[in-house]
């Protein structure tokens, strides 16, 4: 059997896609078994930060196409390389895709957001989106989601058939893990963070709901001025209300922005706080709330969309658009230590659900399921 992975999205301009494509590929590489080949689609054009050749070798290579996900030429060099392949399956981690691949075709779905919350996306984007992941959805064979919630989001949306569609979670990656107080000591040092912090990891793009988070954490400070609240991750320009609510506010002293963080030092960002906080309105899975489970950070977050799916039990959750009851959840989380201990250890309980290996043994049985039938 003759797989190919689509990995020209494993770049700089697609971190969270990039991420799935790379852990993915490497946890399929110890589960292939006699006879299966696995193929990774890289864009010539592109950096390729990620890795991904090292796994080349064996039952895997690396095949370097000279288009990128939004060139029009892809849809005649992709289908055409795959039948040079003899491909069996082709999987698309995206729905920027060839929409006549010639082949089996898996494709992932995250979420539907530019849809769901229509108000902040433009309506030629909107409409773009609707248009080419329905193209996508009719070019596959089988459609992977990453939640329950984005099955349902993805049936209401496009009315598709609950037979082609297969709900495949995501995994933190194995470097996210309790870190040492040394390390700890040294990610902090290097950002010059304060020892108590509230961390939220994430883009500021509106659907993230970090204006109601600051409204919060000004409750907070009324209370305790001790904390400091971490907002880390990239950054939209187009999106400055996070920013100028902290000038309104005035809480240019209580609120950080660290903009994005080296991978390497995710583990110990999120080992450091006191408590992770994430109010988004909608997620396809939400994996950093997975991340700091599995680092040992107590968590509090929305009781929305696919959230309740990950964090089961071990979270405090709270209303994203209710700016008291965020508050309140902080409040009690930051004033009761043993609160911290127990969501720690449900947290660690929960996060152990998760693995890739489990999602690459759950993709890899889909492409076979798809070829035997």
């Amino acid at each position: 059997m003759r797989f190919v992975l689509d990995a020209r999205t494993a770049t700089d301009h697609f971190p969270g896609i990039g991420r799935y494509v790379v852990n993915l590929a490497q946890a399929m590489v110890p589960l292939l078994g006699e006879g299966e080949q696995l193929s990774l689609l890289r864009d010539l054009a592109q950096s390729f930060p990620y890795g991904l050749t090292a796994l080349s070798g064996g039952p895997v290579r690396t095949i370097e196409v000279a288009c990128s996900p939004f060139s029009l030429g892809q849809q005649w060099r992709v289908p055409r390389l795959l039948r040079g392949l003899g491909a069996d399956v082709y999987h698309s981690p995206y729905y920027l895709m060839p929409y006549r691949p010639g082949v089996s075709t898996v494709v992932t779905v995250y979420d539907l957001i530019p849809l769901l919350f229509s108000r902040h996306v433009p309506a030629r984007a909107r409409l773009l989106f609707r248009w080419t992941t329905a193209f996508a959805l009719r070019a596959a064979s089988h459609v992977i989601v990453i939640s329950e919630a984005t099955r349902r989001d993805l049936q209401a949306c496009f009315r598709l058939s609950s037979q082609k569609v297969t709900t495949i979670p995501l995994a933190a990656a194995s470097s996210f893990r309790p870190r040492s107080p040394t390390e700890v000591a040294r990610v902090r040092r290097k950002h010059a963070l304060p020892e108590d912090y509230v961390l939220y990891l994430g883009i500021n793009k509106p659907h993230k709901n970090l204006v109601r988070l600051i409204d919060a954490f000004s409750l907070v400070t009324q209370h305790a001025s001790r904390f400091t609240l971490v907002i880390a991750g990239a950054w939209d320009s187009r999106y400055p209300e996070p920013r100028q609510r902290v000038t309104e506010l005035g809480l240019e002293g209580d609120v950080r922005f660290l903009g994005p963080v080296a991978e390497g030092d995710l583990p110990a960002l999120y080992s450091g706080a006191l408590l992770f906080a994430f109010p988004s309105e909608c997620e396809g899975f939400g994996l950093p709330v997975l991340e700091a489970m599995a680092c040992g950070t107590p968590v509090a977050c929305a009781n929305v969309s696919s959230l309740p799916e990950v964090g089961g039990d071990a979270v405090l959750y709270f209303d994203p658009a209710d700016v008291e009851a965020i508050a309140e959840a902080f409040c009690q989380a930051l004033a009761d230590a043993d609160l911290r201990t127990e969501l720690r250890e449900r947290g660690l309980r929960q996060a152990a659900h998760f693995s890739w290996k489990q999602t690459a043994q759950r993709t890899l049985d889909l492409y076979r399921h798809i070829v035997d039938f």
